[in-house]
């Protein structure tokens, strides 16, 4: 059952994306099998969340917020602000309505993909370093070694990755989400660096 579902998940994120995101999240999928199988996580579930993390990136950005109006999902200043923040919160959504996914772990893995949480599940965790490590992200501060990290130590890659976030957008001058700064001081505390 999961497999034709997979499949038919597939093919409409090729329809609902552009080519560049497809190919993200088709990377982002195939890192977060290989990541299950490794962890002994459930790899179908993985796969589904890699292929639905980003399902909402490609929608308009007004689209996004009357999504969040109309089904009563919160946003807060900076995300009115900085609607692409809202991708995760919304595909959660649509992960649930329109691909009908029940599993909550698979609807977390989602929603949390872009911020992490603190004490995230495995699947979450799968899902966060994915979409960092995929095999086409080429920029990215230490990524070889985090990749490697991967396979080893899923925590202290996701430290390092939430680490290099939070150093990246304090450089560009962007804006930090909160939860990302909460998340990062969460694992900081779990692991001595």
């Amino acid at each position: 059952m999961k497999t034709a579902e997979i499949k038919k998940i597939r093919k409409s994120m090729e329809k609902a994306l552009d080519a560049k995101r497809y190919e993200h999240t088709l990377g982002v999928a195939y890192t977060a099998a290989a990541l299950a199988m490794y962890y002994d996580a459930d790899i179908m579930n993985a796969e589904m969340a890699g292929l639905l993390h980003d399902c909402a990136k490609c929608i308009s950005h007004e689209r996004k917020i009357f999504i969040c109006g109309k089904h009563n999902i919160s946003m807060n200043q900076i995300e009115r602000s900085n609607p692409d923040l809202l991708h995760a919160k919304v595909g959660s959504y649509m992960a649930m309505e329109e691909y009908h996914v029940s599993d909550r772990d698979v609807i977390n893995a989602i929603l949390n993909h872009t911020t992490g949480r603190p004490g995230m599940s495995l699947l979450e965790k799968i899902i966060f370093v994915a979409d960092y490590i995929e095999p086409n992200r080429r920029k990215a501060p230490e990524l070889s070694k985090i990749r490697k990290m991967a396979f080893r130590d899923l925590d202290r890659a996701l430290l390092w990755i939430l680490r290099d976030t939070l150093n990246y957008r304090k450089t560009a001058d962007l804006i930090i989400e909160p939860m990302t700064e909460k998340t990062y001081a969460y694992y900081k505390n779990l692991i001595v660096d």
